[in-house]
């Protein structure tokens, strides 16, 4: 239901149901794989089935003669491309995503072919039949934190940070903590399938994909082709989830070089097992942390150093380390991420990157060192709250850390906690409740936009954001609307298309922050000009802004979004099944816009924490190079049955150096919730658990060797 805001109020900050959501409910919004052109044809990639070698030889001939097949591509007749370009924020491109350039075949999954034909039916069966021959090489896929080839490695940040005498602390520490943690490889799995349709309209690249950001791969694209950028147009109107994975990818890629040499449209959809190879993951990981704490609880060293693992042909870093630069400091701090190498295909980024799983090893080693210094696990944080950032000494733009706690423990009960693991049942089942802090950057990245003054009296707002499923496109419709001073059903919004100018992606948490700091900028000025009086022409009055000099003048400040996680599980010492009973998330994550939209987002990303914590786990064979069971019947998720109560809600903590307050909320949500639900299994059994997923055998084993 949408809740009508008053003329004081406003429309931000009210309830609001989405404005495509009748579109999505009928059908009527049309996704990148369901966009009908006239001609299409259908491709079909053949992926590698060995590890590591070359290609020896491709028998097409059998392919090419089946029924529809129209082309198969591979590395002896598709188009060259570019690649020795930067591409966005200053990344060099991914190779896997230049596809059919050499015979070289780096992991399981690398494409070898793409075959083309009339139905889509048609290119799979030709493609499953098409006889590839490799000269094998020795391949390594083993992930272990003593790994030798192993190096250190910053991705977005510095490899490594340290101040302060680590040894020297420790030695004077009351008490330590050191423990090493470790999280399985994860995969993206969002409900809609990376889809792209590509063609030649005109002289120009009509490409209508689902992606994170339309600028992003019209500018990959034209850099890989050798285009004009002005000759590419991306369109992603709708998507179906992303979190982190649909950026520039092979299928894009090879359906621009299917429809380049066919002069046809061509879509190529991959399907779950095939995204499973080619379309990111969050690398494993595997960290040691080591706490010394005076007796009182303040800390004198800390030391956070993760490892993770990367491809040998890109290197993508899952910065573990991070959350321990902003969460807490020590008199000796240090922190270091490494990455190595392997046979398997490149990780990318996946919702709350480094923070997903660093949150996991920082917050459950808290938990640790709470319960031996005998204080309360949120007492110990607040003893620990750093004046500035730990290290780089720059303020904080706010910290409404401690508040998130002291509403949630009210709300969740924590006062009538008893400390003392394995005293609380219900029949056999023990009971007990963790708890655990989350962070997350907050960010803005230069973006665009233009606001019109219709002739009719409503307002078309045009911006280039990419609502991948989270209600980009309703909360900016509240963003113009009280910006213009004008009911949100007077408001248009366009977007998703890059035709529409530059903006920033959806990443980072950084877009509905991005994006309404545009319509903000643009609508303002565009009511001082309609202040002038004239009327409104036919063709209307229109007002673009650009926020590049506004972001470029902010001050340098530690800006975080803020959470305190509560789970309360139940587990079955007979069985080992762990159940999540209740879950409560409180967050200092700026201005909500829409508090609607804004409670799923937080929900979502509590519930992939329990998946995380309870279910997630891909497995890749040693001797073959693949996955076990890479489909989702092999790789468990959280279902509606493993979720329990989950509430969501936040403390105010509007942001003033944004123009409307805002900060971001699309993944502190995942940030600390599987430590929380890790530290609950402890205190029901008295057994830790530094390694994800807590599967019912290893709480078995645990219990067994306890």
């Amino acid at each position: 239901m949408t809740t009508a805001p008053t003329a004081r109020q406003g429309a931000v900050g009210t309830a609001h149901t989405r404005v495509e959501g009748r579109d999505k409910v009928t059908g009527a919004a049309r996704y990148a794989g369901e966009v009908p052109f006239t001609g299409l044809v259908h491709g079909w990639l053949a992926l590698s089935t060995v590890a590591r070698g070359r290609i020896r030889a491709i028998e097409s001939a059998d392919a090419l003669a089946r029924p529809g097949v129209l082309a198969v591509l591979t590395h002896e007749n598709a188009p060259r491309l570019e690649t020795d370009y930067t591409g966005l924020m200053g990344m060099k491109p991914d190779p896997t995503t230049a596809v059919f350039q050499h015979d070289r075949v780096p992991h399981v999954g690398w494409p070898v072919a793409l075959v083309v034909a009339e139905t889509s039916e048609q290119a799979r069966e030709a493609a499953e039949a098409l006889v590839v021959h490799y000269d094998q090489e020795p391949h390594d896929v083993t992930f272990t934190a003593g790994h030798p080839d192993a190096y250190d490695a910053g991705g977005f940040g510095p490899a490594v940070t340290g101040k302060g005498d680590l040894e020297a602390e420790l030695a004077a520490s009351a008490v330590v903590v050191d423990a090493e943690y470790s999280t399985p490889e994860e995969h993206h799995n969002p409900m809609e399938p990376h889809a792209v349709t590509v063609r030649w309209d005109g002289g120009r690249l009509d490409v209508v994909d689902s992606n994170q950001g339309t600028m992003w791969v019209a500018g990959e694209l034209a850099n890989l082709f050798s285009l004009d950028p002005a000759s590419v147009r991306v369109r992603s109107e709708h998507v179906g989830g992303g979190f982190g994975s649909k950026g520039v990818r092979a299928h894009q890629v090879a359906a621009v070089m299917a429809a380049t040499v066919l002069r046809r449209p061509v879509r190529v959809v991959l399907t779950r097992r095939q995204m499973f190879s080619l379309a990111g993951y969050r690398s494993p990981t595997t960290q040691r942390v080591r706490l010394g704490a005076d007796a009182d609880g303040r800390l004198r060293a800390l030391e956070h150093r993760s490892h993770s693992l990367t491809s040998t042909v890109h290197e993508f870093v899952e910065p573990a380390a991070g959350p321990a630069r902003v969460m807490y400091d020590a008199d000796a701090h240090h922190t270091a991420n490494r990455v190595v190498r392997l046979d398997v295909p490149t990780p990318t980024f996946m919702r709350a990157p480094g923070e997903a799983p660093g949150s996991f090893a920082l917050e459950s080693a808290l938990d640790e060192l709470a319960e031996k210094l005998g204080i309360d696990p949120i007492e110990l944080r607040a003893r620990n709250e750093p004046e500035r950032g730990p290290v780089s000494g720059l303020p904080f733009a706010g910290r409404g850390l401690r508040a998130c706690f002291r509403e949630g423990a009210r709300r969740f009960g924590w006062a009538d906690r008893d400390p003392r693991p394995g005293v609380r049942r219900d029949g056999r089942r023990l009971l007990g409740t963790g708890t655990a802090a989350a962070s997350f950057g907050v960010g803005a990245g230069p973006s665009t936009a233009a606001v019109t003054a219709e002739a009719d009296g409503t307002y078309t707002v045009r911006v280039n954001a990419a609502d991948i499923g989270t209600g980009a496109r309703t909360a900016l419709t509240l963003v113009a609307a009280d910006a213009l001073e004008a009911a949100p059903d007077r408001i248009r919004v366009r977007l998703g298309d890059s035709d529409l100018g530059p903006a920033m992606i959806a990443g980072g948490s950084m877009g509905t922050r991005s994006w309404s700091w545009a319509v903000t900028l643009a609508a303002g000025e565009l009511r001082e000009r309609l202040a002038l009086g004239g009327g409104v022409p036919p063709e209307g009055i229109t007002v673009r802004s650009d926020t590049t000099a506004a972001i470029g003048a902010l001050a340098q400040k530690e800006r975080h979004s803020y959470g305190a996680q509560f789970a309360e599980v139940a587990v079955d010492p007979a069985t080992g099944e762990v159940r999540v009973r209740r879950m409560l998330g409180i967050f200092a994550a700026g201005r909500i816009v829409n508090p609607l939209t804004a409670r799923s987002q937080f929900i979502g990303g509590m519930t992939w924490g329990i998946s995380m914590a309870l279910h997630e786990e891909a497995v890749r064979d040693r001797v073959s190079g693949g996955h076990y069971g890479a489909d989702l019947a092999g790789y468990h998720v959280a279902a509606h049955a493993d979720v329990p109560a989950v509430e969501a809600d936040w403390v105010d903590d509007p942001d003033p150096e944004d123009p409307v307050g805002i900060k971001g909320i699309g993944e502190i949500g995942i940030v600390g919730a599987a430590a929380a639900v890790a530290n609950a299994v402890w205190h029901a059994t008295g057994v830790r658990h530094r390694q994800l997923p807590i599967r019912p055998d290893r709480v078995l084993t645990a219990a067994r060797d306890a």
